[in-house]
C-alpha cells in the first residue's frame, strides 16, 4: 500500500462491549482485508483496551466509496454474529 498508488486513506475507529469482543471481530475480519477490493485494500488491528482500527486505502473516490460500504458492512455482521453467538446477559 503505497501513498502513490493509493492515494486515498480511511481509518475506521469500532469501540466494542465488552471489551474481548474486539479479538474476536479482528479474527473474523482478517481474512477479509487479506483479499483485496479492487483498488483498495485495509488492515485490521486490535486497539486496546476496547476496539478495532481498520485503515483503507483506495486508487480514487469510487474505489473508497466501494471499500468503505464492504468493510463496514462485514463489520456489522460480524458483531451480529458475536452478538448472536454471546450468552444472554451480553447480547443486550
Amino acid at each position: 500500500m503505497t501513498a502513490d498508488l493509493r492515494p486515498w486513506e480511511a481509518t475506521i475507529r469500532v469501540r466494542t462491549r465488552p471489551a474481548d469482543v474486539a479479538g474476536w471481530l479482528v479474527a473474523a475480519l482478517s481474512p477479509e482485508a487479506a483479499r483485496e477490493v479492487p483498488r483498495a485494500g485495509a488492515t485490521i488491528t486490535e486497539t486496546p483496551p476496547d476496539g478495532l482500527t481498520i485503515v483503507v486505502d483506495a486508487a480514487d473516490a469510487g474505489a473508497m466509496r466501494a471499500a468503505l460500504n464492504t468493510y463496514l458492512g462485514w463489520v456489522d455482521l460480524a458483531a451480529r454474529t458475536a452478538r448472536g453467538a454471546a450468552p444472554p446477559a451480553l447480547s443486550k
